[in-house]
């Protein structure tokens, strides 16, 4: 925990180097905004992790936490800025402009904070040939191959029964390689694609029975302590290897018998970091989708990031983080369930910063029925869906639409989908585009964007754009940066691209109130 903290604390110290503030504009050193994803990146593993970094970002910003299950009448109020979180993997964060009034817009980005990993399953305890392994489901669509003969570890959540009887949630990250899955000598088999039994051969090891044999009495003492009483699902320490518990309650603080359960899942041990001979690119895990989560987080705090930033300001601006997208959406914290509509409900009716006041009074009284302002925010609210997109690939460019070929550090990918893969339609084009221009302002850069179809050809991907806005009935607009090699265990791409991308998302909330109202559509 120690080292995440480190780099977490050195990402906001950096702030002051990365941005440089005018009255009305962020502009943005590309490499340093490229260094401080790396630090994100590499402080946060697991869903978890990526919400907790996100989280430490935002309270440094002034952003206050708050809870669903609290009412926010007395808490919420215009000029705010809050954040929350459900089931500690997704999160949600907003900031109330001071002209707000009920029924009012929304200005949002959503991204999601899962990648395709391998996940220690509930009993992993595998012995084989005298080796120690353990036992892993795969979650996602991930190109498996490469998680062979990499240096991993596990990270997660462990639920830990205090010394009171409480039960809390501690995070862990081993930051050592602890486990590996090697791949069969070429010798043994002579093929030229590599294929394997993702049940029989996706098994990392984990260490020698001789040497787990040959632990002191004392330590599998220990471990065992507990276990003769009856429980209703075998203790921790039984259904996976000991030591393997040891170590994780070693790295919380806790004793073996207090682990209770875990969600643990692998990780590469090696750092994300700038390559290419210019560095003109980034080596990382899990740039879909932390990059775009990140760099939401980023572009919400630039916005508001003076004290007369939401003075004039009539929308709220909000990003939403959501888990288990790469399985679909479809759980209590995905983009599929209830969280964004609720918090919008919630938020909708809000009362203007002069409510009470006789002003406040004809508004509500005379301009909105106050039982319809969710569907009236929704009317006029915009979304933008940001998931990494695909660059061209040199070696397959003919996989590639011919006149849709994003490129690294060309600017973020809007995503078109004739078929609704992606939500995308004309008039958020239209929209991106202005907000893209308007970044522009007082001596910046536009921000540069590409276009992107699928082959007809080729299978498409999807993301939350399409069912939010199917749910919500708001405008929607698909996009992400361009990257290379998505889904596998190391990915790649361009350093620009991420400075472009916070520059983007900080000026959609800049200007949305504003430029919403120039754009006619029914």
């Amino acid at each position: 925990m120690s080292l995440r903290r480190t780099l977490i604390e050195s990402l906001i110290r950096s702030t002051a180097q990365s941005y440089r503030y005018s009255s009305t504009m962020v502009k943005v050193n590309h490499k340093q905004a490229a260094l401080d994803f790396l630090s994100f990146v590499n402080a946060s593993p697991t869903p978890y992790h990526a919400v907790k970094s996100s989280k430490d970002l935002l309270a440094a910003a002034g952003f206050q936490e708050i809870k669903e299950r609290d009412s926010w009448n007395s808490t919420l109020h215009p000029g705010g800025k809050y954040y929350l979180t459900r089931n500690a993997s997704t999160l949600v964060a907003f900031a109330i402009g001071k002209k707000w009034q009920p029924g009012n817009s929304i200005a949002m980005v959503g991204a999601h904070t899962d990648s395709p990993v391998l996940r220690i399953k509930p009993v992993s305890k595998k012995e084989g040939e005298g080796f120690v392994q353990v036992g892993v489901e795969t979650y996602g669509g991930g190109i498996w191959h490469t998680w062979f003969d990499r240096d991993l570890s596990v990270a997660g959540r462990v639920m830990v029964r205090s010394k009171d009887g409480t039960i809390v949630q501690k995070l862990v990250k081993v930051d050592r390689p602890i486990l590996r899955i090697p791949t069969l000598a070429i010798h043994l088999e002579r093929k030229e694609t590599f294929d394997f039994n993702k049940e029989t051969q996706l098994f990392p090891i984990a260490g020698l029975v001789s040497a787990e044999l040959n632990r002191t009495k004392d330590q599998v003492a220990d471990a065992s302590k507990d276990e003769g009483a009856k429980k209703s699902i075998k203790a921790a320490t039984e259904r996976h290897h000991p030591y393997l518990v040891e170590l994780i309650a070693s790295e919380i603080d806790a004793k073996p018998s207090e682990i209770l359960d875990f969600e643990l899942i692998l990780f590469d041990t090696q750092k994300s970091c700038l390559g290419g001979m210019l560095e003109e690119f980034v080596y990382s895990p899990r740039l879909d989708n932390l990059e775009m989560s990140f760099c939401s987080v980023r572009g919400l705090i630039e916005s508001v990031h003076s004290e007369t930033a939401l003075d004039n300001d009539s929308a709220i601006r909000l990003i939403a983080l959501f888990d288990h997208e790469e399985v679909g959406s479809t759980s209590a914290q995905g983009a599929d369930s209830n969280t964004l509509p609720a918090i919008i409900r919630r938020l909708s009716v809000l009362p203007a910063e002069d409510f009470g006041s006789e002003k406040s009074y004809n508004k509500i009284g005379n301009d909105l029925d106050i039982s319809t302002a969710f569907e009236q925010s929704l009317s006029t609210s915009f979304l933008l869906s940001a998931d990494m997109a695909h660059s061209v690939h040199p070696n397959y460019s003919h996989k590639y639409e011919t006149d849709h070929k994003p490129h690294l550090n060309e600017g973020p990918v809007v995503k078109i989908n004739a078929n609704q893969r992606y939500a995308t339609n004309s008039p958020g084009i239209v929209l991106l585009q202005e907000i893209a221009e308007k970044a522009a302002e007082d001596g910046g850069d536009v921000v540069p964007l590409q276009l992107f179809v699928v082959r007809n050809d080729s299978s498409c991907g999807s993301t939350i754009g399409p069912m939010l806005s199917a749910n919500l009935g708001t405008r929607t607009l698909d996009l992400g940066n361009p990257q290379l090699s998505m889904h596998s265990c190391r990915e790649t791409g361009g350093t620009q691209d991420i400075g472009h991308a916070i520059r983007l998302f900080s000026s959609f909330f800049d200007h949305y109130s504003t430029l919403a109202p120039t754009i006619f559509v029914d």
